[in-house]
């Protein structure tokens, strides 16, 4: 996307549908969750790159036990509209995640493609535990067989942008979840 006006950046926000005090208080609960993970061995947050680092870094201020931070970038590769069954990792985890608990936290899952082949590379890696925190769900596109062990929002198909999901992009920084207006 070009360079756009501040007009019309806030011309393509159609409408909130979850506001900054939603959000809020559906991390809070996230992080309760992975609280009650914790045994004494270490929690690792894995952010897969760009989507979900806004979530993340909220979320691991309402984790109260002691925890990790990762980031990991991945593209699937396509053909027409059938999956190529292939992940392309472009940024790694630094780590052996033997020893670890893992959560995975993604902003949406859309047809779960990607996120089911990430979770695939990752559980035979063999961490102790792995689990799926999503901030938005959207089942209706969904493909892959892969569900999340926890949802903050269910949303029906739109095209939704903020919160760290973009288009072109622009709209990561707005502080809520909005329908983009095309």
């Amino acid at each position: 996307m070009k360079y756009i006006t501040k007009e019309e950046y806030e011309s393509r926000i159609s409408r909130i549908i979850i506001s900054e005090d939603e959000i809020r208080s559906r991390i809070s609960e996230a992080g309760r969750f992975i609280d009650s993970i914790f045994d004494g061995r270490p929690i690792l947050l894995v952010s897969i790159l760009k989507g979900s680092f806004v979530f993340l870094a909220d979320l691991a201020r309402t984790v109260t036990v002691p925890c990790e931070i990762a980031f990991m970038s991945a593209k699937s590769y396509y053909e027409s509209t059938q999956s190529s069954g292939e992940v392309h990792i472009t940024m790694d985890l630094g780590r052996d995640i033997t020893d670890c608990h893992v959560i995975l936290v993604e902003d949406i899952i859309d047809t779960g493609r990607t996120l089911a082949d990430v979770v695939k590379l990752l559980r035979a890696r063999e961490p102790i535990s792995l689990h799926v925190i999503t901030l938005l769900n959207k089942p209706s596109r969904r493909i892959a067989e892969i569900e999340a062990d926890m949802s903050l929002f269910t949303i029906p198909d739109l095209f939704v942008i903020g919160y760290g999901l973009d288009y072109g992009e622009y709209f990561r920084n707005i502080p809520y979840i909005a329908e983009y207006r095309e």
